[in-house]
């Protein structure tokens, strides 16, 4: 898992030489400007700045060293101009994703500057000669030009540092797959292709392997398990001690596999318990449980969707998978649900989670401890990643409401209504001819931006199907 560590950033801030003969002092002034930037950013992301960079030398040893340490991405801003050229060989050999902040120390011009204060504040010609320079190289580089004051321009490195501390964990991430519902087509694709064009490694893994794992359990891990959930569940008097006790070995065994085996989501479809022959429960408090530990998780095999989710942990945290599960054309909404998993970091303040003892005939083995919440009422967003063909992937994102509605009486699955933002028909007529698939991420808040940031950094393409 990813989720709590923080981005590492290299700041590379750019001038030249010939400003500390015409302005003694300068490279001192301006350094000191790039570490109030730091200092305004560093409550979102750890920052690294070795100096001004003021010729081809300093750039590229510069950016090597941000390479060799294996940082994140690279911020880079010109503290005066500096010409584009002395970039050429260190952008050529960089690895890291690169941004370009069009800032500035002063925010306004007054009637006093003199030809100090035009020489301290001309980064945008040194902008416009760097964007230049990426731009005719191929390079993806997002670009903000804002006051650094500003709360826009923090909340826009946020996103951009949030996104490429994702697109490193996505290249360095493996999805356990157990089994995969038959055909179920929009969660096919090419694994070998989804692994070059968005990172994540798919291993097909032996459900035998969490049986062993289960049998390894102690007595004091399962009431460490069956602890936690009286502190976050309210408990259904009707679950009996002994199917509490199995579902948290089960959540045991899928664990210590992730733990062990370094993966950072999974997805296991419900029939290869049966299957196997050794199972008395399906997954669902293991799934839920696990979401809210940062993992990522899709059902039936799905490891495009359990990778999105996995994505979402980093790229905004407490991610949620979900699906659309039935049309509401009073409430202009969708009801969102599935057979029992959901990420319970995401569910209402003012109403008990609970974890019930559910009849469940899919999977066709005894009644699985199930959690059961609704979601927090507020702005939500809505992703989904297409397989199109080949390397060819498309991100459908929906900006919506989770509705505050009473509760259901007979559903005993997470759920929830999500009112998007254009309506339930024209959503659904735009997800429908974008190949939206029918198992979706879910994350609190307007969050297009970080998934926009993401598409741009995969290169792949990004549809917003609220916007009409």
């Amino acid at each position: 898992m990813y989720k709590d560590e923080r981005p590492r950033i290299g700041f590379l801030g750019i001038m030249q030489e010939l400003y500390d003969d015409m302005l003694p002092g300068i490279t001192e002034r301006q350094e000191m400007y790039a570490q109030q930037v730091i200092n305004r950013l560093g409550d979102i992301a750890d920052f690294y700045f070795p100096g001004a960079a003021k010729n081809r030398n300093d750039i590229e040893r510069i950016v090597k060293e941000f390479n060799d340490k294996d940082l994140d991405g690279i911020m880079i801003v010109m503290l005066t101009y500096g010409p584009a050229t002395n970039l050429v060989n260190a952008l050529r050999n960089n690895r890291l994703p690169i941004m370009l902040a069009n800032i500035q120390p002063e925010s306004t011009v007054t009637d006093d500057w003199d030809m100090g204060d035009l020489t301290y504040n001309q980064g945008v010609h040194g902008a416009q000669d760097t964007s230049n320079i990426i731009l005719r190289m191929g390079i993806t580089c997002p670009i903000i030009t804002e006051d650094w004051h500003s709360e826009e321009f923090k909340d826009f490195v946020n996103d951009w540092a949030k996104t490429v501390k994702t697109v490193k964990a996505l290249r360095n991430m493996k999805i356990a797959q157990f089994g995969r519902m038959h055909g179920m087509y929009d969660i096919m694709g090419d694994d070998a292709a989804f692994t070059r064009k968005i990172g994540p490694q798919i291993n097909q893994e032996y459900i035998g392997q969490v049986f062993r794992y289960m049998e390894e359990a102690t007595n004091e891990e399962i009431d460490k398990v069956i602890e936690e959930n009286k502190k976050n569940f309210y408990i259904d008097p009707k679950l009996s001690d002994e199917s509490h006790r199995y579902a948290a070995r089960l959540q045991i065994g899928f664990k210590k596999l992730l733990v062990d085996k370094g993966y950072a989501g999974f997805s296991a479809h419900f029939d290869v318990f049966k299957g196997d022959g050794r199972f008395k429960q399906i997954h669902m408090m293991a799934a839920s449980n696990l979401m809210a530990e940062g993992y990522g998780y899709a059902a039936e095999g799905d490891v495009v969707t359990a990778s999105l989710v996995a994505a979402g942990q980093v790229l905004i945290g407490d991610a949620h998978f979900t699906e659309m599960y039935a049309m509401d054309f009073k409430r202009d909404s969708i009801l969102m649900s599935h057979m029992g998993e959901g990420n319970w970091k995401i569910a209402r303040k003012d109403r008990p989670i609970k974890l019930v003892d559910r009849e469940l005939g899919i999977g066709r083995l005894d009644n699985p401890p199930t959690v059961v919440f609704m979601a927090q009422p507020g702005i939500a967003t809505l992703a989904s990643l297409v397989s199109l063909e080949g390397e060819r992937y498309r991100l459908v994102v929906s900006k919506g409401e989770i509705l505050d509605t009473e509760e259901a009486k007979n559903i005993e699955m997470p759920y929830f209504h999500f009112k998007p933002e254009n309506g339930v028909r024209a959503c659904l007529n735009g997800w429908l001819k974008n190949g939206g698939t029918h198992h979706q991420c879910l994350t609190l808040g307007d969050t297009t931006m970080r998934w926009k940031l993401l598409c741009e950094l995969l290169d792949i393409e990004y549809v917003e199907v609220y916007r009409g």
